[in-house]
């Protein structure tokens, strides 16, 4: 899997998963995911960081962002938010050792339907795990924040987000937001889908094609893939096979139900 600042391209919205070490449930307590959140907030003051979405699990995080800016705005976000994290549950449980894995997986995702989607997808991580039944069950996800902004300890850019979905009005986002939602739980639609944490980039056939040509030299070993209405750009299973031996298995490419919004209810 690649690194985040291997193929860092700024001007993007970044879909970023980070696992605990070995994947164990390290976020089983909820304070230390309200702690995990707290850091987010931290980031976010000191580095301009921008929020679209987030959610944090018993043994990992979702974080949806856009850098603007073409600084080193994520990477020293994410570097704040684990090491802090890590740092204070290791002194509490007088635990030695890494707390995450040492990589952490970032995806460019294509503004507009393909954000869309990838909104949902985070939306709906604890619902697919059987843990709550509604994206608004779970406090430490993003759902509720779009839903019912805060006036206080705001994370998510709520103006960035609506423009960025490509809506005029951030009420009828939140509709649009709502209605998806239910459509996915109501359709069951409940599928990991690997494309959108495994994949370097996702959107359409061009914007895929225009991040591989952004990345000159980076792009070798990587393949544009058609994966129902969309593309995603992927590094060929043979590089896993070379640099993670007996690992590929764990990381392999999965069987993706790639959700189309579009064929249900109207984006606009």
């Amino acid at each position: 899997m690649a690194r985040a600042h291997r193929h860092y391209i700024p001007g993007h919205i970044w879909h970023i998963t980070h696992r605990c070490h070995k994947r164990e449930f390290l976020l089983k307590f909820s304070k230390d995911r309200h702690r995990w959140l707290q850091w987010l907030y931290e980031a976010k003051k000191r580095y301009g960081l921008i929020i679209l979405d987030y959610t944090v699990t018993s043994n990992h995080i979702h974080l949806l962002a856009y850098n603007a800016t073409g600084n080193d705005v994520i990477s020293r976000s994410m570097q704040l938010m684990a090491g802090r994290t890590g740092q204070e549950y290791n002194q509490r449980k007088r635990r030695k050792g890494a707390f995450w894995e040492d990589r952490y997986h970032a995806a460019i995702i294509e503004d507009g339907e393909h954000l869309l989607q990838c909104i949902v997808y985070i939306d709906m991580n604890m619902v697919r795990a059987g843990v709550v039944d509604h994206p608004e069950q779970w406090k430490h996800g993003g759902y509720n924040e779009i839903q019912s902004p805060r006036k206080k300890c705001v994370l998510i850019d709520y103006d960035e987000l609506r423009q960025l979905a490509g809506f005029s009005d951030f009420m009828n986002f939140q509709f649009k937001h709502r209605k998806w939602v239910n459509a996915a739980i109501s359709q069951a639609v409940l599928q990991r889908e690997s494309i959108w944490t495994q994949s370097i980039a996702i959107g359409s056939e061009t914007f895929v094609s225009g991040i591989k040509k952004k990345m000159k030299s980076l792009a070798i070993g990587r393949s544009i893939k058609q994966i129902e209405n969309c593309c995603e750009l992927r590094e060929d299973e043979f590089i896993y096979n070379c640099h993670f031996g007996v690992e590929n298995g764990d990381i392999g490419q999965n069987i993706a139900y790639f959700w189309n919004i579009n064929s249900t209810i109207s984006a606009r």
